[in-house]
């Protein structure tokens, strides 16, 4: 792999800065992992439909679109120390004026809070690992994404055992303000300096053409940046909704069928540990292609179930396909802009956060007129768009580059 400049490793280590950037994954994942499943149950305690219930994806998806473009610039001018502690301290005041909101107003309002402090925490992380990781960013990238997912493997099942005694969803979401606190607190420990960059520093100088074949052509960037969004699109419609899918197809109470969900992201954790080590080793484009397809295999599980057993066997499968999707496609794309990766960073947030803000609802609106199971006929259909896309940039790679060890790195 185009080794970032400035890298200050090229093994793969674990030290401190990694585990407080670890922090920021932990505390997304547990706000995904709880928030989404319980979106079908916040309608109905605003007494909303599916579609109205959907546009709190819309509201994520404009505060990341707003991340993208702000998150850049606050690290260069602020530094990459006090983007990531503000922009997680953000979350934690989102959270909690989630948890109170009595209107839909309120909670679209809430979560667009939410979203622009964790796509931000998250726009500013990502390069920073892979400034420290240099060459092994593919497998720092899906580890911390695999902490997060880890985390959020709890965010279901703790939804679901707070709905089945009584006290609803909101107290799991509530934790997520709990993580970001301590998270914070992580992070301001951490000195500036090295992939802690300080405000103002002075880019890298950018290479001549010649000197990075994967840029003569962009072709890649646009193949992984699709592969990001039918990715994002794919979990967050799924985590969305999996939940009315399973009560519909199954007749499981709420409580059980948000728990299901927990399956999911068990998939995603396990794949992500695992895809991690085998990035460096195997081309990550070919692996990303594999992902996509084994979506489709799980999908055709959860499709199919007709008992909250068999559905949750379909999302762990589904998980495993998903979870090594969103690093992957973020890892390639760092890759094919060695030389400014807050700038392609703060692309592939601005292409998540559109596919954020049309799948959920996409979806939301045909579940609407046909039910949620014939609605999540979409997501089959996204995955083989993004199987074609991974596909297709690993292929452009390996016409680009002409060092062979690139092209193992890369794209195969």
């Amino acid at each position: 792999m185009v080794t970032l400049p400035g890298a200050e490793r090229t093994g793969f280590r674990r030290d401190r800065i990694t585990v407080a950037f670890y922090g920021v994954f932990a505390v997304w994942g547990w706000l995904l992992y709880s928030f989404n499943p319980s979106v079908p149950l916040l309608a109905d305690d605003l007494g909303i439909s599916d579609a109205q219930a959907g546009l709190h994806g819309t509201a994520m998806a404009v505060g990341a679109i707003l991340a993208a473009f702000v998150t850049p610039r606050l690290v260069r001018g602020r530094g990459r120390r006090t983007a990531v502690v503000a922009s997680v301290a953000l979350i934690a005041l989102g959270v909690v004026a989630l948890v109170l909101a009595p209107t839909l107003a309120w909670s679209l309002t809430a979560i667009f809070v939410v979203s622009v402090g964790g796509n931000a925490a998250l726009t500013a992380t990502q390069p920073g690992l892979a400034l420290r990781h240099g060459r092994a960013s593919s497998a720092a990238l899906t580890e911390a994404n695999g902490v997060g997912s880890s985390i959020g493997l709890v965010g279901p099942l703790a939804v679901g055992a707070c709905v089945a005694i009584g006290w609803g969803w909101r107290p799991a979401v509530l934790v997520t303000a709990a993580l970001a606190v301590v998270c914070a607190l992580m992070l301001a420990r951490i000195p500036v300096g090295g992939a802690m960059t300080p405000a103002h520093q002075a880019p890298a100088p950018e290479p001549a053409v010649s000197d990075t074949p994967v840029r003569r052509s962009a072709l890649p960037v646009w193949c992984f940046l699709a592969t990001l969004v039918a990715a994002v699109g794919m979990e967050f419609a799924t985590t969305y909704w999996a939940t009315g899918l399973v009560i519909e197809h199954t007749d499981a109470g709420a409580g059980i069928a948000a728990a299901t969900t927990a399956g999911l992201v068990l998939g995603m954790s396990v794949i992500r540990f695992v895809v991690g080590p085998l990035s460096l080793r195997i081309a990550p484009a070919r692996l990303l292609t594999g992902a996509f397809v084994l979506a489709i295999g799980g999908w055709a599980i959860l499709w199919t179930a007709t008992t909250p057993a068999v559905a949750m066997l379909g999302l762990v499968v589904s998980g495993l396909g998903y979870g090594a999707q969103y690093p992957l496609s973020v890892a390639l794309l760092l890759a094919t802009a060695p030389h400014r990766p807050d700038a392609i960073q703060g692309r592939a947030t601005l292409a998540a956060g559109l596919a954020v803000g049309v799948a959920p609802f996409a979806l939301g609106a045909l579940a609407d007129q046909f039910g949620t199971h014939q609605a999540f006929i979409l997501v089959p259909v996204v995955a083989v768009a993004g199987a074609v896309a991974a596909a297709l940039g690993g292929r452009a790679v390996r016409l680009a580059v002409t060092s062979q060890a690139d092209v193992v790195a890369l794209g195969g």
